[in-house]
């Protein structure tokens, strides 16, 4: 494990998000943590199978604190907060220490709210009338969720060239079996999935099974 004087933090996203996001891992780590003391150990078995990315979900009542957590013990991670459903929150997710939110979806508040942050984000669409809203407000990239319920890779294909400067992280029923097709289409910068830490093995503690899973990932680079 590396020491502290040995870690770097990486550099904050100022320009796209999504080019950030796929330089560091094909797959953005979906994480859901019942308990802080998972989110340390999470995050550094992911670093330490090659994929330096958190997505921490405002799913459950410890969330914000694993957060703080993991942008405090794991700064050689860029730590995100998902699930954004409310504007207070994504201001709270950036004082926890947030690098970057998403959203499952995007009303004209929550853009705002989440825009005012400073933060770069992902907002959540799921039809061609939603892409073209967030397109409107000057925002390019987006989250597409659900995906694979709302048409998938094969959505996504046909919405490449009508939408051009729309850009996505799928989200949403994507796995190994499926992400590649995906990352194989011009507007697919990465995926997100929970596949790289299910519950059952976050509960067990198995960190080093988060790392091999991690591992895996870079096959799926295109």
């Amino acid at each position: 494990m590396s020491s502290p004087s040995e870690v770097t933090a990486p550099a904050p996203v100022t320009g796209s998000l999504l080019d950030a996001l796929a330089a560091r891992t094909p797959v953005v780590p979906v994480v859901v943590v019942d308990e802080v003391a998972w989110a340390v150990p999470v995050a550094r078995a992911l670093a330490a199978g090659g994929v330096p990315v958190v997505e921490l979900t405002l799913r459950t009542p410890v969330a914000l604190e694993a957060i703080r957590a993991i942008a405090a013990e794991v700064p050689e991670v860029l730590v995100g907060a998902g699930t954004i459903v409310t504007p207070a929150q994504a201001e709270e997710a950036r004082a926890a220490g947030a690098e970057f939110l998403v959203s499952p979806g995007a009303t004209p508040a929550l853009l705002a709210a989440m825009a005012e942050t400073g933060l770069p984000y992902l907002p959540g669409t799921a039809t061609v009338s939603e892409v073209l809203a967030v397109l409107e407000t000057g925002h390019q990239e987006m989250k597409l969720f659900p995906a694979e319920a709302s048409g998938g890779a094969a959505f996504l294909a046909s919405v490449a060239s009508p939408v051009p400067a729309a850009r996505f992280c799928p989200t949403g029923g994507i796995g190994p079996a499926n992400a590649a097709a995906y990352l194989r289409l011009p507007n697919v910068a990465c995926v997100g999935g929970s596949w790289l830490t299910p519950a059952g093995v976050l509960a067990a503690g198995d960190w080093s099974r988060v790392t091999d899973l991690a591992r895996a990932v870079a096959e799926l680079r295109p």
